[in-house]
């Protein structure tokens, strides 16, 4: 978020909003506040109410309550043509019978500007986005992410206060929607426009986003920068939605203490608020699991053998079964190099520890 950002009134502010549809409530009571300048994704599963969220703000759709004020203007009932934003689609929504130029024009002709005006706008816009040369093409002359390079220049052709994308990027194969995520955070970074994404991407979000909103049935489950939501989950969906984790079934002992089939396991934040008998879940990330030589200083030692090896590149996905507790199998990220070097392979016998500070207990 922009240092100025912080000490300003908020940009964008939420407040009570809700929306039925039928007797299906797709968003109860949501408050939000977004800074001038900052960059948030929604992210959540399908159907959390992400893009119906989206779409109020938009004035596509209705709240049946609650307020939203922009620019410390109430918008809540003004219909989407009298709000100050632009929006991408997933599906670019370009017109294929006009020229880029008459696309990334469309808007500023609307408001009556003068020529000179739309051809010098228009031609920074498309140099913006690096298609200068683009201008008197057609959308199917273009590739999917070029495509949406133009769609991204026509919504910030009227210098919008809020640029709004719906899952922008979802259509695009894995190595454009890599490349373009980065130049529209770059783009918007320049710009300082204030941004809201929605997406169900993980990756994404983390990447991109000062602050990542994670949304489930309709509530806002946690708001926070893409580290807090991946290092500090608030809840157990937010640990199991965002990344890999595994979730141990325990038992509390007290003092600290729970108990895995025939381990025993210390620590773990809240751990000591447990009444003794208490079936808990245990959070910890793959990454966190530390093996053989790192685990002598560690109380959360055991042996292990692994029972799968999953080769993802740069690092692996390892499998193992925990002497004592067989029936939960435990997820490791270990290094490409790190697998050779140990010649990890099915039934290769590891120590394992599970760092104390690193486990969470979630209700």
């Amino acid at each position: 978020m922009p240092e100025s950002a912080a000490s300003n009134e908020p940009y964008l502010k939420l407040e009570g909003i809700r929306k039925t549809f039928g007797s299906f409530s797709a968003l109860k009571d949501v408050a939000l506040a977004v800074a001038n300048g900052e960059l948030i994704t929604f992210l959540g599963p399908s159907g959390c109410g992400k893009t119906t969220l989206l779409r109020i703000i938009a004035g596509l759709e209705t709240q049946d309550s609650g307020t939203i004020i922009q620019g410390k203007r109430n918008i809540s009932r003004l219909p989407a043509m009298k709000r100050d934003y632009g929006i991408v689609f997933q599906s670019y929504a370009l017109f294929p019978n006009l020229t880029i130029f008459d696309n990334v024009s469309y808007g500023l002709v609307n408001r009556r500007k003068g020529r000179a005006e739309i051809r010098r706008r228009v031609a920074e816009l498309l140099t913006l986005v690096g298609l200068a040369d683009a201008g008197g093409k057609y959308p199917g002359q273009l590739s999917g992410g070029q495509q949406q390079r133009i769609a991204l220049a026509r919504a910030l052709a009227t210098a919008p206060g809020l640029l709004l994308l719906d899952e922008p990027l979802s259509a695009l194969d894995a190595l454009e929607r890599l490349r373009l995520r980065g130049e529209i955070r770059a783009l918007q970074q320049r710009l300082g426009v204030t941004t809201i994404m929605v997406t169900h991407d993980q990756e994404e979000a983390l990447s991109m986003a000062d602050r990542v909103v994670v949304m489930n049935h309709g509530v806002i489950e946690q708001i926070g920068t893409p580290q807090q939501i991946y290092r500090e989950p608030a809840s157990a969906f937010v640990a199991d939605f965002v990344g890999k984790v595994n979730v141990i079934s325990a038992v509390a002992e007290g003092g600290g203490r729970f108990r895995v089939g025939g381990l025993v396991l210390t620590g773990a934040a809240g751990a000591a608020a447990v009444t003794p008998g208490t079936r808990v879940r245990l959070y910890l990330r793959p990454e966190d699991v530390v093996i053989n030589g790192a685990v002598a200083a560690n109380a959360n030692a055991a042996a292990a053998t692994v029972t799968k090896v999953e080769f993802l590149g740069a690092f692996c996905h390892v499998t193992v079964q925990v002497a004592g507790a067989e029936d939960q199998p435990l997820l490791i990220n270990i290094s490409r190099h790190s697998i050779d070097r140990m010649n990890l392979v099915e039934g290769s016998p590891l120590q394992v520890g599970l760092p104390a500070d690193c486990m969470r207990l979630l209700r």
